[in-house]
């Protein structure tokens, strides 16, 4: 039986709305938001912060510069550039640099975001606001997962808003170059590292992207899945996405992965509620069927469109779901990419606050058998 979702219903905005919600919303005089958005190249980095600015909101802004070794200098030139314009939008700002790698290789950046949250203070602030536009799974989990658990505390502050700019194309021409160590992301282990995990059965979700074949091709090795259920966007914005992607990972789909076709995932590319609400269900159906054999576990690889990874993030939070990544240590930018996105696509989720209706349902904790 399906259980009660936190995020269904939700509220969320796309579009010419999130222009509105920004401008309305934040102009409130009792406001007083926290944006934490990620400094670097990517030309997304300003879409949620020039608009607050723009708006007058009242902001204090935590800017991540994400810091991995040898970056190509067209990448550092496009962050300085970035950076300048970010710091110039408000008044009360701080930049802080994350070191993703730490000097034995080890993937630190999680552990090293949540050490500067715990030395902000959030006295006053009525939002939060994360924009994960510019910020890598490996940093915007953690940070999300932060301020879902502090606000759980009751620790305030009592709304958590998360923006995204949708850009599929752009995911597409900023490609990751993989690490060589597999893990699990900071705080999204799962359960994973238990004993009793260890007879679950494994169903993989990874998200299929374009060129990512080799960083798939390790995660599954990672993670040992007894079954896989790829993910493929559908509707998309280019209709022969999906086909596209089949045939680029062809092979895995056939032979490493043994895919069968009626186990393939379809989500909308646009809509992170598609694919959380797609998650859940298969959660729901899989627990009753393994239940007297070990259990179920379902491992979440979200790569790609950055709005279906958001999708990935809700279900991973709400069932406490691992989440296997693999760390770019960098990226190559295609001559396409533009310096700034003058008007993007938004996409906008009140994850917590005063805008739900008391209790909500509750989330999975670690290690603690599912219902």
């Amino acid at each position: 039986m399906a259980r009660d979702r936190r995020w269904d219903p939700c509220v969320a905005h796309r579009g010419k709305e999130v222009d509105s919600f920004l401008s309305d919303y934040f102009t409130q005089p009792e406001r007083l938001a926290f944006l934490v958005a990620g400094a670097g190249f990517d030309p997304r980095s300003r879409a949620v912060a020039t608009r607050l600015a723009a708006a007058g909101a009242p902001v204090r802004a935590l800017w991540v510069q994400e810091n991995r070794p040898n970056p190509h200098q067209g990448q550092v030139e496009r962050a300085t550039t970035n950076t300048a314009e970010l710091l110039a939008a408000f008044a009360e700002r701080e930049l802080v640099p994350v070191e993703i790698f730490g000097s034995d290789g080890a993937v630190v950046g999680g552990r090293n975001i949540i050490n500067v949250l715990n030395r902000q203070s959030f006295d006053s602030v009525t939002d939060v606001v994360v924009d994960i536009s510019a910020l890598s799974v490996g940093t915007s989990f953690p940070i999300i997962r932060y301020f879902v658990e502090r606000i759980g505390r009751r620790k305030g502050p009592a709304n958590l808003h998360v923006f995204v700019a949708h850009d599929p194309r752009l995911d597409s021409d900023i490609r990751s170059i993989p690490s060589d160590a597999p893990g699990y992301v900071h705080g999204f282990k799962g359960g994973s590292t238990l004993f009793a995990a260890a007879a679950a059965a494994r169903l993989w979700l990874p998200q299929l992207a374009a060129g990512r074949r080799s960083a798939l091709g390790r995660l599954y090795d990672f993670v040992e899945p007894h079954d896989t259920c790829p993910i493929l966007p559908f509707p998309a914005s280019d209709p022969r996405l999906g086909d596209a992607l089949a045939a680029e990972y062809l092979t895995e789909l056939e032979s490493t992965w043994a895919v069968d076709t009626r186990n393939i995932v379809y989500a909308d590319e646009s809509d992170p509620l598609d694919l959380y609400r797609t998650i859940l269900r298969l959660d729901d159906l899989r627990q009753p069927v393994f239940a007297e054999t070990g259990g179920s576990m379902l491992v979440l690889s979200p790569l790609g469109s950055k709005v279906m990874a958001l999708g990935a993030l809700m279900a991973a939070l709400e069932r406490d779901l691992p989440v296997a990544h693999l760390e770019p240590i960098g990226y190559e930018v295609g001559p396409a990419v533009p310096v700034e996105i003058v008007e993007p696509n938004l996409v906008h989720i009140w994850l917590e606050g005063d805008v739900y209706p008391q209790p909500r349902p509750s989330l999975v904790a670690e290690g603690r058998p599912k219902p």
